[in-house]
């Protein structure tokens, strides 16, 4: 499946690569025409008793020149780009189906619960869990231990109902004798679902839709 996804995926991208380089080029030799054009009609058209200097005509085509190597230097540039992307992607479809641990909301599928990796600010004597839907409304509140160890969250919200399946973002609040410490974003764990390639580099799609870079993960575990 893996292979599979990752061959789809460069297939893909290497179309639309395809596809834009295409199109590029059609404009980019529009443009000169274009220009051609526009030079001869300047050149046909100008006063007789004053032509326009040979050496400007020169200027004209060589600004030209320089802008059409510029634009070609930069598809070239682009291209390379994909390239490292999909290699990128190779190299990274490996981790599909494992576990990856970052600051991204978590899915919760109305079944299992979510692995959190708290981490509180030094000097904290109490810890509160916040948990927000995808629309941003708190769902859930409450202390949990002052410690780094990774915990389960049920998917329950404060009164202990169970919510519905969904994105769900984690924040920490640490506190020192009822003082406010900093608010900060929990890691939590989500199973990768696929690996893409990109200008930018390779990214990874996580279940329920979200998208990160493989430098946001700080650590990666099997499936559990």
């Amino acid at each position: 499946m893996t292979s599979v996804t990752a061959t789809n995926a460069a297939a893909s991208s290497a179309a639309r690569s395809s596809s834009s380089a295409s199109n590029s080029t059609s404009a980019k030799a529009t443009d000169y025409e274009t220009f051609l054009k526009l030079l001869t009609t300047q050149m046909t058209n100008q006063d007789p008793t004053s032509p326009m200097d040979s050496a400007d005509y020169a200027v004209q085509l060589a600004t030209f020149s320089q802008v059409e190597q510029q634009t070609k230097t930069n598809d070239l540039l682009e291209g390379l780009a994909t390239q490292l992307g999909l290699m990128g992607m190779s190299e990274y479809a490996g981790w599909v189906g494992m576990e990856a641990r970052s600051e991204s909301p978590a899915y919760f599928d109305g079944m299992n619960s979510v692995t959190i990796s708290p981490n509180p600010v030094k000097g904290s004597t109490e810890t509160v869990l916040v948990v927000t839907d995808s629309a941003g409304n708190e769902v859930s509140r409450g202390s949990i231990p002052v410690s780094t160890d990774s915990i389960q969250w049920d998917g329950t919200d404060s009164s202990g109902n169970l919510l519905p399946p969904g994105l769900y973002s984690f924040e920490l609040e640490s506190y020192n004798s009822g003082t406010l410490l900093s608010t900060d974003p929990v890691e939590t764990y989500n199973r990768i679902i696929e690996a893409q390639g990109s200008a930018d580099g390779a990214v990874l799609v996580l279940e329920g839709g979200t998208t990160i870079q493989t430098g946001a993960i700080s650590a990666l575990r099997e499936e559990t």
